[in-house]
Order: structure tokens, then C-alpha cells, then sequence
């Protein structure tokens, strides 16, 4: 009795070291369940490279054989799938994600993304864009692509690219409005690159489109927009567009939605913002305790801007995709001709914190319901410049200029005032609200309805850039 008596007290001392030394081996992370930013008062003491205390217990454990039952597996879940996607990643990974990934798995997930599988624009959606407020903003993009084309030379064949088409509203009214002009639509091979099938379908209706079948069975299928009867194609990236035609590209609020990286200045400098999981289940913020790839990118915008613009900086961030895309787009506009346009919101500097998400025209948390919202970013317009110079001599940048000024230039004055000449006053009230958002800065001054309804104007927070072939001179209107 005495020998089993003390072979119980000798196991029961092996299990309670056991549980004791797991519990010490916990990664621990500082965390910020309702900011993006981590307290560096909080993880850079408790970092990795930190020796821990050795245990006090002599006994030496043998845990190979220990079960590590996964985390309340006996419970029902009500995590969306993209939610157990998303804490599967990191959980199988050993650590946290960059916040690149979580903004990339959230809005382009192929089964749960925000923008794969539903229509996210307009009154009815999360937010609404320049031409869902007024066609004519698409117009005015009308008469930008068709001038940069008579710079051009008016070549016969054009490839006419969207990024990101949305409903496809821009180009639906790009093409009534330049419908008069034979010469120019006959040119247009349009080209939509979307990755969502829902909005491909939406665009597909938008741009009033038929499918003809080909003159001979060997033939593919050719899609053609009945607006102007011009051949439209889909493609999920840039790559896929065929090259040896020159190229216009037109990428408006796009950019703003290619996932950044955000770093966060601590005791021992600047550490990469990563998304872990908590031990109740819940994603919080941690900063990374060694360089991460990102890093590579944030030295080379760092190297691109004056010392006294980062001194003042406790957060940076920084979109490898935006410099990549640019690269390529210049790339394509120095080999084939023709130019792009950037319009979005942003600044002509380095971006600090903006990472944000809207669900149903609100701001909401960025961690809160992945999937549900959609999450956006500043364009850094600077860094846009500076990779389409340093990748090729055989392009220039203009701009940015505000989206007030590029319009106004374009003649949207003109265009409303005709507008306005024959329609009813339910019709003048659209108008003056769409062009007052498209041109205006803050509250319209003419509202007379609901303060929480006034239209605010993004004229001024909204910016556009061009990129174009160096051949063709500077493009309106930024001479």
C-alpha cells in the first residue's frame, strides 16, 4: 500500500509540472482588440529573443506523449467560414499574418472574399463610388480617353482596360457619351479585369452586352457591348490582357484597395503590424518581434522621402502590390503606348495610419466580422510616381491634381448646365447633388433636406494621376 501510495504522489507531481511549464511556453503578444495600434510597452519587453527564467522544478518531464486536444472542440462555433479560414491559417502557420493578408483573404477570398460573391456598391450596398452618384463622371472620363487617343495619333486598334470595373457604371457611361465618335469607338478593344463573378454578371448587363457566336465552328465566342458595339473581354489580372496594342487604363478606386502593410514605431524601430488570435478566439493586433520581407518595401519608400517627413512618423504604410502594379503598367504604356488614370483617394506623401473598413456606408472596426465590411487604404500617390519613374525612362507622371480640378478642366460645368436645360426638378435636384459630390469640398451649401443626408463633396479628397508614354506630350488637362 505504501509502494502504490507513492508512486500516485510521484505522477501527480509529473502532471502538475507538466501543465505549468505548457503554460510558460505560451507565445505571448500584446494586443488592442478596438485600435490598430499595438502599446510597444507591452510586447517589446516580452519579445521572443527575451531569456526566460529557467523553472525552479528539478524533476526532468518526458511530454512526448502529452494529448493537445484542440481549443473547444466539444462547443458549437458561430464563426463565419472566412473566420475559421483565417484563424486556420494561423494556426497551421505557428504565428500572426500581416495585415496584407488578412485585407487580402477578407475582400478577395474566393468563396467568402467581400467583393467575390455580391454587389457591395451604391444606396443599397456599403458605400458608393463617383459614377454610381452621377453619369457624369463617367463622361468626363469619356473625354479624357478620347483626347489622350487623338494624342496618340488616333490609332485604329486601342486596348481600353478597366481595373476593377465595379457594376461596370463607369464605362457604361464612358461609352454613351463618346457613342457619337465612330472613329474613336471603332478603335476600342475594352477589357475588364475583375475577379468576382457576381460583378462580372452585373457588368456584363450594364454594358448592355450580347454574346455572338463566331463565323465557323473553329471560332470562340465573341462578346460585344451594344452601346457602341465593341468587343468586351474579362480577365482576373493585367497579365492576362493581350500586349502589342496601345493601351489606355483606366483604375479608379483600386488602388485604395490593394493590401498594405503597416509598421509601427517601437524602442527597437520600426516592427511589421501582424493579426494573431487570442486564447478566447478573438483577432487582436501584435507587432513583430524580427524583420519581416515587407520590410524590404518600407527601406525603399523610407529612401524615397526627405528625413524630416518620416521624423514625426509613429506609423507607416506601406502597399508592395500598388509598386508592383505600377511597374507594370508603366512597363506596358513604355512598350505599346497609351497612358493610364489613377483616381482615388489619397495623399502625395508617405500614409500613416488609414487602413479602414465601411460596412453599409458606416466606419466599423477592422477586426470585427471579417468579410462583412469592406476595408480600404490612402493611395500613396508619391510612391506611385516614384515606381513608374525608377522602372522606366520611356514614361512620365502628371499630377496629382484634385478630382475638382481634373473635372472642372474636362468641362463638367458645361455639362451640367446642358444637363439642367431639359429635365424636371426631381432631375435638377439629382443632378445638383451628383455634381456638388463629385466637385464639391464638405456639406453642399444649397441642402435644405436632413443634416445626416446633406451630400458631402470629394473634390478635394479624391486625387488623379496619369501616367502616359513620353511620346505623347503631356495629357489634359494637366499641361
Amino acid at each position: 500500500m505504501l509502494r502504490r501510495a507513492l508512486l500516485q504522489a510521484s505522477a501527480r507531481c509529473r502532471f502538475s509540472s507538466s501543465s505549468s511549464l505548457l503554460l510558460a511556453s505560451r507565445r505571448q503578444c500584446s494586443s488592442s482588440s478596438s485600435s490598430s495600434q499595438v502599446p510597444e510597452d507591452h510586447f517589446v519587453e516580452q519579445s521572443v529573443d527575451t531569456p526566460q527564467t529557467p523553472p525552479s522544478a528539478t524533476i526532468s518531464v518526458d511530454r512526448s506523449a502529452l494529448y493537445h486536444p484542440p481549443d473547444h472542440s466539444h462547443e458549437p462555433t458561430a464563426d463565419s467560414e472566412l473566420v475559421k479560414h483565417l484563424k486556420n491559417i494561423i494556426k497551421f502557420r505557428g504565428g500572426p499574418i500581416t495585415v496584407a493578408e488578412y485585407m487580402e483573404e477578407v475582400l478577395t477570398n474566393p468563396k467568402a472574399g467581400f467583393y467575390v460573391n455580391r454587389d457591395v456598391f451604391g444606396a443599397g450596398g456599403d458605400f458608393i463610388t463617383s459614377p454610381e452618384v452621377s453619369q457624369m463622371f463617367g463622361e468626363m472620363i469619356g473625354v479624357w480617353t478620347m483626347c489622350l487617343w487623338e494624342q496618340m495619333g488616333q490609332p485604329k486598334r486601342v486596348n481600353l482596360v478597366e481595373l476593377g470595373p465595379g457594376r461596370g457604371t463607369l464605362l457604361a457611361d464612358l461609352l454613351r457619351g463618346v457613342s457619337k465618335f465612330k472613329n474613336f469607338t471603332e478603335s476600342l478593344q475594352i477589357h475588364m479585369v475583375e475577379c468576382s463573378p457576381a460583378l462580372q454578371k452585373l457588368q456584363y448587363q450594364n454594358l448592355k452586352c450580347l454574346t455572338e457566336d463566331g463565323t465557323d465552328g473553329n471560332t470562340e465566342k465573341k462578346c460585344i457591348s451594344t452601346i457602341t458595339e465593341t468587343p468586351v473581354s474579362w480577365h482576373m489580372t493585367l497579365e492576362q490582357v493581350p500586349t502589342g496594342s496601345p493601351t489606355i487604363i483606366i483604375a479608379h478606386e483600386f488602388y485604395d484597395a490593394l493590401p498594405v502593410h503597416q509598421f509601427q514605431k517601437a524602442s527597437r524601430g520600426w516592427c511589421e503590424k501582424m493579426i494573431d488570435v487570442t486564447e478566447n478566439s478573438l483577432f487582436r493586433f501584435v507587432l513583430s518581434p524580427q524583420p519581416t520581407p515587407a520590410t524590404l518595401y518600407l527601406m525603399k519608400r523610407c529612401r524615397w522621402a526627405e528625413t524630416k517627413e518620416i521624423a514625426g512618423l509613429d506609423h507607416i504604410e506601406v502597399c508592395p502590390k500598388a509598386m508592383d502594379l505600377t511597374q507594370e503598367i508603366s512597363n506596358r504604356i513604355g512598350t505599346d503606348g497609351g497612358g493610364a488614370l489613377i483616381i482615388d483617394y489619397g495623399l502625395n506623401r508617405i500614409v500613416s495610419d488609414s487602413l479602414q473598413a465601411i460596412r453599409k456606408h458606416k466606419f466599423v472596426d477592422i477586426l470585427d466580422d471579417p468579410g462583412s465590411a469592406d476595408l480600404s487604404a490612402y493611395v500613396d500617390f508619391a510612391a506611385i510616381r516614384h515606381s513608374a519613374e525608377e522602372f522606366s525612362a520611356d514614361v512620365s507622371v502628371h499630377g496629382p491634381m484634385t478630382q475638382s480640378q481634373f473635372l472642372g478642366s474636362l468641362g463638367i460645368n458645361f455639362r451640367i448646365e446642358a444637363l439642367l436645360e431639359n429635365c424636371t426638378d426631381e432631375q435638377a435636384e439629382s443632378l445638383r447633388t451628383g455634381y456638388w459630390r463629385l466637385v464639391g469640398d464638405g456639406e453642399a451649401p444649397f441642402w435644405e433636406g436632413p443634416d445626416e443626408q446633406a451630400p458631402i463633396g470629394m473634390g478635394t479628397r479624391y486625387l488623379a494621376m496619369a501616367i502616359v508614354n513620353k511620346k505623347q506630350g503631356v495629357p489634359v488637362p494637366f499641361e
